[in-house]
C-alpha cells in the first residue's frame, strides 16, 4: 500500500512510491479545511444489523441483579461520532449551513435507506443518532451513494461521509457506478464530489476500503477516500484528498532528505498544499522545513525519524497562488444554497449517469480504544461542545 499510516502534523496523506533511478517518489498533502462555494454535504449512518450494539441496542442480558456485578447498560457510540462529523460540516463546509443525515443499509436486504433529516450545527451537537427504525439484514452502500448523487445534483461540490462498521454486500456494484461517476465529473457532465468511508469498531473490512480508495477510474478523478476512526488525529483528516493543487500555505520552504540535502526547493513560488518530490533510495524519512520549522515525516510505517524541531505549524486555509501567505482564518460561509425536498424513504434513488496546536480537534471522540468503550460504559462523560 502506497498510502501510510504514520502521518505527522501537518501532513493529511502520505504516499509512497517507486521513483526513477531506483529513488522514492512522495505525494504528500497539507491538511487544511477546504474552502469550496457553493457545497452540499451530507452524512450517511451504517443501519444494517451489524450495527445494533453501536447504537446501544445491545450487550447482554441481565442475568444477575447489578449488586453482583451485572453487565453494564449498553452505550451509542454512534452519537458522540454522528454529532461531531455532522455538526462540523454543517458549521464550516455546506453553502446553506444544513448537513443532510440520513441511514444505509436499513430494511429487507439492507438495500433502502432512512432519511433522518438536515441540521444545522447546533440541533446536530443536540440530536440522538439512532437506532434506525428498521435495521437492515444486509449492508449496501450503493442506495445511500446514489441518494446523495442524485438530490445534489446541480450542487456545485459535494462531499459526502459514509460511517460503517462491517463489510460491504455489493462492493462490485458500488466499484461499477463509481467508475461511470468519475467519467462523469471528469467529462464535465458532473460537478465534482468527494466520498469518504469512516471505518468504526474491529470488524470493519479495511480491505474493502482500501480497495475502494484506490480504485482506478481510468481518469484523474479521484471519487473515495477512507478513515478508520480509532487512527484519525484531528477531525480535519476527513480532507486529506481535498486538496487544491494551486493553494500556498507559505511563500517559502523546501524539503530536505534524510541526509540534510535540499530535495525540492519553493524559494519564489510559495510551498504547496500539494507536495510532490522524489528522494534518494533507501530514505527513511523526509524534512519538511516552513516558518521556522522542520518536520521529519517517515517513509515507511514504524519508522522513528528525529524528532521535529521549532514551533508547531501553523493550521491553514487554502488561498491562490497569487497571495502564497499562510491564513490563520476560516473561510467565510458560502452564500445560501436551498436544499430541495427530500423523500421520507427511498428504496432505490434513479440511477443515471493541523497538530498540537490545534488542541481543539483533539478532544474529539474518534478512538473506539478498549478505554474508550469502558469510559462509555461507565457514564463518563468525554463529550466538549464547542463552536467554531
Amino acid at each position: 500500500m502506497p498510502q501510510l499510516k504514520t502521518v505527522v502534523d501537518p501532513f493529511g496523506e502520505v504516499n509512497v512510491y517507486p521513483g526513477t533511478s531506483g529513488r522514492t517518489r512522495v505525494v504528500a498533502t497539507i491538511l487544511m479545511q477546504p474552502d469550496k462555494e457553493g457545497a452540499q454535504t451530507g452524512i450517511a449512518l451504517d443501519g444494517s444489523g451489524s450495527m445494533r450494539r453501536l447504537y446501544g441496542q445491545e450487550g447482554g442480558g441481565r442475568v444477575l441483579s447489578p449488586i453482583f456485578g451485572g453487565p453494564k447498560k449498553p452505550s451509542n457510540e454512534i452519537t458522540p461520532i454522528a454529532q461531531k462529523v455532522c455538526s462540523y460540516l454543517a458549521r464550516n463546509i455546506d453553502a446553506d449551513g444544513g448537513t443532510t443525515c440520513i441511514y444505509w443499509s436499513v430494511g429487507p436486504g439492507g438495500g433502502h435507506i432512512e432519511v433522518v433529516g438536515d441540521f444545522s450545527a447546533n440541533d446536530a451537537e443536540k440530536h440522538v443518532f439512532g437506532p434506525p427504525k428498521d435495521f437492515g439484514t444486509g449492508t449496501q452502500l450503493l442506495p445511500a451513494v446514489r441518494y446523495f448523487v442524485e438530490r445534489f445534483r446541480d450542487a456545485a461540490w459535494g462531499f459526502y461521509v459514509f460511517i460503517t462498521d462491517g463489510e460491504l454486500h455489493d462492493l462490485d456494484e458500488v466499484i461499477a457506478y463509481s467508475k461511470r461517476l468519475a467519467q462523469d465529473v471528469a467529462a464535465r457532465r458532473r460537478k465534482p464530489l468527494k466520498l469518504v468511508l469512516i471505518g468504526v469498531g474491529p470488524e470493519v473490512n479495511v480491505k474493502q476500503m482500501e480497495e475502494l480508495d484506490d480504485l482506478d477510474t481510468g481518469t484523474d478523478v479521484d471519487l473515495w477516500d477512507h478513515k478508520l476512526a480509532s487512527e484519525m488525529r484531528v477531525l480535519e483528516e476527513i480532507f486529506a484528498e481535498v486538496v487544491d493543487r494551486n493553494a500556498r500555505i507559505a511563500t517559502n520552504g523546501r524539503i530536505l532528505d534524510a541526509q540534510g540535502k535540499v530535495v525540492k526547493d519553493y524559494a519564489g513560488v510559495g510551498v504547496p498544499a500539494y507536495l510532490e518530490f522524489e528522494v534518494p533510495a533507501g530514505s527513511q524519512y523526509f524534512t519538511l522545513e516552513i516558518n521556522g520549522t522542520r518536520v521529519n515525516q517517515p517513509l515507511a510505517d514504524g519508522v522513528q525519524p528525529p524528532a521535529s524541531t521549532g514551533p508547531a505549524p501553523v493550521k491553514t486555509t487554502p488561498v491562490s497562488a497569487a497571495t502564497p501567505a499562510p491564513v490563520a482564518s476560516l473561510p467565510q460561509q458560502p452564500a445560501a444554497v436551498s436544499k430541495p425536498a427530500e423523500p421520507e424513504m427511498l428504496d432505490e434513488p434513479p440511477v443515471d449517469a493541523v497538530d498540537a496546536a490545534d488542541a481543539e480537534w483533539k478532544s474529539l471522540p474518534l478512538e473506539f480504544s478498549k478505554e474508550h468503550l469502558e469510559q462509555q460504559q461507565a457514564g463518563i462523560d468525554l463529550e466538549k461542545q464547542k463552536d467554531a
